[in-house]
C-alpha cells in the first residue's frame, strides 16, 4: 500500500489509469465466473443426486474457471488472446464473433466497464489504504452476484459466504466497523430477511425470497455494521420497486417470472460503501 500511495502522489493519472485497466481485467474474469460458476454448481448437484440415488454418473469433460479455454458460444471456435482483450476486443469486432460473425452479448463489455469504473471510484474514495482492498473485493463480488442472480435467481454460497467472512476478517482491525458492530450486523442482517421470509410464507403460502438474500444482507452487515442495514434495505426496496414497475410496464415481468432481490441489495451495498455516511447525515439534517 505504501508503494501505491507513492505512485498516487507522484503519478496520479498513471495510477488511476493502471487501476481502471486492472479493474477491466478483473471484469473479464468476472464474466467467466458469471457464466461458469452456475454450470459448475449444477454439475456438482447432479453428481450428488446421482450418488444419493445410487445412479451411475456419466463422465463429463473438465469444466472449471480455467478449463476449457474460452470459445464462441455459437461456432465453438476457441478464442485467441486478441479476442479476449477487455472492452477493446468487443469494440474492435463491433460486437460480433471474428469467425462466425454471430452477435456477442453487450453484457460482457458492460461488466468489464462497470468493474473498471467501480475500481477507480474505490481508489478515489479510499486512496491507497487497506479499505481500498476491501472496497474492491466488495464491488467485484457484488457485481458477480448481481449478474448470476439475474440469470439464474441464484446467489451461490461460495460468493455470499466468502463476502461475509471477508467482512469479518477485515473488521478484526476495524477497517470499516468495530468487530462487535460487524458481528451484530451479520446476525441481524440474516435475521431480518429470515423473519420477513417466514412471515410472508405463513401469510401467503409462497416464498418471497431465497436464502441467498439472507446471506447477502448478513455479508453486508459484516462489512458495514448493523447501522448500515436500514439504509441498505431502504435503497434496495426503492431500487427493487422501480425495477419491478419498469419490467411490468414493459411486460417483461409476470406471475411466472420472479424478480431477484439480490441485485437491489447489491446496489444498496455499493451505494452505502461509497456514500452511506453522507446519506445518513443528509437524512438526519432533513429530519431534524
Amino acid at each position: 500500500m505504501a508503494e501505491l500511495s507513492n505512485w498516487l502522489i507522484n503519478y496520479p493519472l498513471l495510477t488511476y489509469a493502471g487501476v481502471i485497466l486492472f479493474g477491466l481485467l478483473i471484469g473479464s474474469f468476472l464474466n467467466v465466473v458469471i457464466y461458469r460458476l452456475p454450470v459448475m454448481l449444477q454439475r456438482e448437484w447432479q453428481q450428488e443426486c446421482a450418488a444419493l440415488t445410487n445412479q451411475p454418473v456419466a463422465p463429463q469433460p473438465t469444466f472449471n474457471l480455467s478449463r476449457p479455454r474460452s470459445r464462441c458460444s455459437q461456432c465453438q471456435q476457441q478464442l485467441s488472446a486478441l479476442d479476449n482483450i477487455p472492452l477493446l476486443s468487443w469494440c474492435v469486432l463491433r460486437g460480433r464473433c471474428r469467425y462466425c460473425h454471430s452477435a456477442i452479448s453487450a453484457r460482457y463489455p458492460l461488466i468489464e466497464l462497470i468493474s473498471g469504473l467501480l475500481s477507480v471510484l474505490a481508489l478515489w474514495q479510499f486512496g491507497a489504504t487497506p479499505q481500498l482492498l476491501g472496497a474492491l473485493l466488495v464491488c467485484w463480488l457484488l457485481l458477480a452476484m448481481t449478474a448470476i442472480d439475474i440469470d439464474h435467481l441464484l446467489l451461490p454460497d461460495i460468493l455470499t459466504l466468502s463476502l461475509l467472512w471477508l467482512g469479518l476478517l477485515f473488521n478484526l482491525n476495524a477497517f470499516f466497523m468495530p468487530l462487535f458492530d460487524a458481528v451484530l450486523g451479520a446476525a441481524i442482517g440474516y435475521g431480518i430477511l429470515w423473519s420477513l421470509y417466514w412471515l410472508f410464507k405463513l401469510a401467503t403460502g409462497k416464498e418471497g425470497m431465497g436464502y441467498g438474500d439472507f446471506k447477502l444482507l448478513a455479508a453486508l452487515g459484516a462489512w458495514f455494521g448493523w447501522q448500515s442495514l436500514l439504509p441498505i434495505l431502504l435503497i434496495a426496496s426503492i431500487a427493487g420497486s422501480l425495477i419491478g414497475l419498469t419490467l411490468m410496464t414493459s411486460r417483461k415481468l409476470n406471475n411466472e417470472r420472479a424478480l431477484p432481490f439480490g441485485p437491489a441489495l447489491a446496489l444498496g451495498g455499493i451505494i452505502y460503501l461509497f456514500w452511506g455516511q453522507q446519506l445518513v447525515d443528509w437524512y438526519w439534517s432533513i429530519a431534524l
